[in-house]
């Protein structure tokens, strides 16, 4: 069976959702975005959510949110977070090519300058480098496809992702 979803995983600030939005554009493919699926049912910000019930019950929206989606022929940009549950990344792999987009870490960090407002998913005193060296591993244990995204800009990225989930069709 083919793949025809392209699920794009990565840490908060690698451009999933920004590059999701021109991908889907590029392949004539509806976007889903979970973040936004979460707001949208919550009507609320992430970090509000995440200030409110915590980084656990945060991380069981996100993945019900996963278990939720149906979907084929479509670009979804997940959370960061996604990668903690195999649950939502077996689902989503069912119908999904999963594509890391990798930045280095001097990159997320300066993408992230204020990463208090912007509904990370991190306990309490954990540092952004932590986060950073917790998920990568886990990001590329998952991904089908990694894709390199440092010091390029977002068509190169947009086209590379497009040629390497058609070459696997």
């Amino acid at each position: 069976m083919k793949k025809t979803n392209i699920v794009l995983i990565g840490m908060p600030g690698a451009g999933k959702s920004t590059i999701g939005v021109l991908l889907a554009k590029a392949m004539k493919m509806p976007f889903i975005d979970t973040d936004l699926l979460i707001q949208q049912k919550y009507n609320k910000y992430l970090q509000e959510i995440i200030d409110e019930v915590g980084v656990k019950e945060f991380l069981s929206i996100e993945e019900k949110t996963a278990l939720e989606l149906n979907v084929e022929n479509h670009v979804i940009a997940t959370g960061g977070s996604m990668i903690y549950s195999n649950l939502a990344l077996e689902h989503l792999k069912k119908d999904g090519v999963l594509v890391y987009l990798q930045l280095r870490y001097d990159e997320i960090e300066s993408r992230l300058a204020d990463i208090s407002g912007r509904g990370v998913a991190m306990e309490k005193g954990q540092t952004l480098i932590g986060l950073y060296s917790e998920r990568v591993p886990l990001y590329e244990k998952h991904a089908d496809i990694t894709v390199n995204c440092s010091g390029k800009n977002m068509e190169a990225i947009v086209t590379e992702i497009k040629n390497r989930f058609e070459e696997g069709k």
